[in-house]
């Protein structure tokens, strides 16, 4: 089975800006229950199908195939729940890791959060100072959920 290891963090300040260029992401859902979400996205010019479990502390089981741009459009225009998310996404590599920061626009506006994947639970790594609070554990946070309670009305 594939697994997902990530832990979740707000961002402080703006210097992580110098370290990466950004690429719109636009992804929806065909699913949101707790036990799994079905979600769709475009990353330029590629499509993919992505299914996920439930998060157990910072895992979860994650499939991810590639499927034709024009059916993921379409997905997300006609069969996604509504609003759709829409964000840029950075890749920092540091100190062994990358870094996904996640600039959100749209009905998400203002929101931006940092992801680290880990081999383990435990694994250790270093926090950069652009870093904040840690928000793995709460729901608000999770893609699927800022669909039914954006950002922009917390």
């Amino acid at each position: 089975m594939a697994q997902e290891i990530e832990r979740k963090f707000l961002i402080t300040g703006e210097a992580w800006r110098e370290l990466a260029k950004g690429t719109a992401y636009r992804q929806g859902y065909l699913s949101t229950v707790k036990e799994r979400t079905v979600r769709v996205r475009t990353i330029d010019d590629k499509g993919f199908l992505t299914i996920k479990g439930i998060t157990v502390g910072a895992t979860r089981a994650e499939y991810e195939y590639e499927i034709p741009a024009g059916d993921t459009n379409e997905m997300l225009d006609d069969l996604c729940e509504q609003p759709i998310i829409e964000k840029k996404r950075y890749k920092v590599p540091l100190d062994g890791f990358i870094w996904e920061i996640d600039e959100f626009g749209g009905v998400n506006e203002g929101l931006i959060v940092a992801e680290i994947e880990l081999e383990s639970e435990d694994q250790e790594f270093n926090k950069p100072d652009w870093i904040g609070d840690e928000v793995s554990g709460d729901p608000r946070y999770f893609n699927s959920n800022l669909i039914a309670n954006p950002f922009t009305t917390w």
